[in-house]
Parts: structure tokens; C-alpha cells; sequence
């Protein structure tokens, strides 16, 4: 029997390329998406994604996304409160996995076991180990394109906020920056790859600074 599996969606490039990934595992019957956003802006909390363009990706990745809408603020009871609520409601749809784009925080991948342990929901983690210096050029070889949605302007120079995923982009980063930023220096949005049916149309708008980090803002195309 098939690994009845959601995917945790952030918009991003690594989750973009996890459901690349899961859709080679003959293994894996990828059902769907997740993901969390804050109710008061109707965004993804880091990424500063509409949740427009998170329904544009899932229609273009062919689909069905689920939304799990935080209060804001949101504290660790809330977040776990809600979260188990919505990882029981899974199970009884028969999903037996919930996978992640994870590739090397021992802690992060703890966590989601952890709060996963006991629920009959089993995670899976495809990407767990890979290069981050070799896996940004095997996804852009492949096609995917992605644009930087925040930084922290702590670790990297104002002047990328909103650039494109790219070779130009990897060349540009300090050294001690991790190139899928995995250590929090940048989000980013996928718009186009081998994971999607046709490109996410969307439009750069503004760029502001909140906090020490630079949200810039994607509009859809329309």
C-alpha cells in the first residue's frame, strides 16, 4: 500500500522541490498540501506569501492545499492546539504521512517528529541530508525558479531583497550564508519548475523593512 502523504507547504524552494522529489517515490501517493498562515494578514508568517499566490501554486502544481489559519499572536499552545486538531482530522481522511523539506536541523526534524509521535501520522523527510552547497544548482538545472520574499538584513545586504533565485544570486552571497538558507537568511516563492503544471503570474511590489528583516511584497499578475 502507498504512503498516503500531504506535503508541509511553506511556498517556498525547498518544499517546491520535496514535491518534485515525492512525486518520483512510487512509494508515495502525494495527496496533497498544507500550510500555515497568519489569520490577521492572510500571509504565510515568514515568507510573507499572500495566500492568493499560495492557491495559484497548488492550482498549478494540480493540488488540493489545505490552510491552517493562525490567530496572531499565536503562542506555543495555540499553534500546538490547532495543529493536533488538524493532524487528527488527517488521519481520519487516511493519511498515513505528512513529509517536510527539511535537510539538516536536527532540532526542526526532532520537532516535527515529536509532534507527530503517537498521532498514527508518520513523517517523512526527502530531502534530509543533502548537499546545500550542491542541491541549489541541481533545482535551478532542473528548471525551478524562485525569487527571495525576506531577509534578514542582520546576514545578508539590503540589496537582494527580492532578487531572483539564481546563479547570480548564489554568487552573491557571503560566505558563511547557507545557499538553501537553512539558518533563516532568506524565504523565498516559487513560481515555476518541473513541480508545477505552468508558471505562478505574479508582479514585484514593495519592499519594507520590519524588525531587522526586508519583506518584499508578490502581488498576482492580475
Amino acid at each position: 500500500m502507498k504512503k498516503r502523504t500531504l506535503l508541509s507547504w511553506s511556498s517556498g524552494k525547498d518544499s517546491a522541490w520535496a514535491l518534485h522529489i515525492l512525486r518520483q517515490d512510487p512509494e508515495v501517493e502525494l495527496v496533497g498540501l498544507f500550510t500555515t498562515i497568519n489569520q490577521a494578514f492572510d500571509r504565510v508568517a515568514m515568507h510573507g506569501v499572500r495566500a492568493e499566490l499560495l492557491r495559484a501554486q497548488a492550482e498549478a502544481a494540480g493540488l488540493p492545499l489545505d490552510i491552517i489559519a493562525l490567530p496572531w499572536p499565536c503562542d506555543h499552545a495555540d499553534y500546538a492546539r490547532l495543529m493536533a486538531d488538524y493532524v487528527g482530522d488527517c488521519k481520519t481522511r487516511g493519511i498515513s504521512h505528512m513529509a517536510f523539506g527539511d535537510l539538516y536541523l536536527d532540532s526542526v526534524r526532532a520537532y516535527r517528529e515529536e509532534n507527530l509521535a503517537g498521532s498514527g501520522i508518520a513523517p517523512l523527510f526527502p530531502l534530509w541530508g543533502q548537499s546545500t552547497r550542491e542541491l541549489p544548482h541541481t533545482m535551478l538545472a532542473a528548471g525551478l525558479k524562485a525569487r527571495i520574499t525576506c531577509l534578514d538584513g542582520r546576514k545578508l545586504p539590503a540589496a537582494l531583497a527580492g532578487s531572483r533565485y539564481d546563479a547570480q544570486l548564489l554568487a552573491a552571497l557571503p560566505a558563511d550564508c547557507d545557499p538553501c538558507a537553512e539558518n533563516g537568511e532568506f524565504h523565498t516563492f516559487a513560481w515555476d519548475g518541473p513541480m508545477f503544471r505552468h508558471p505562478v503570474a505574479h508582479r514585484v511590489g514593495d519592499t519594507v523593512e520590519r524588525d531587522g528583516y526586508l519583506f518584499t511584497d508578490l502581488l498576482p499578475a492580475c
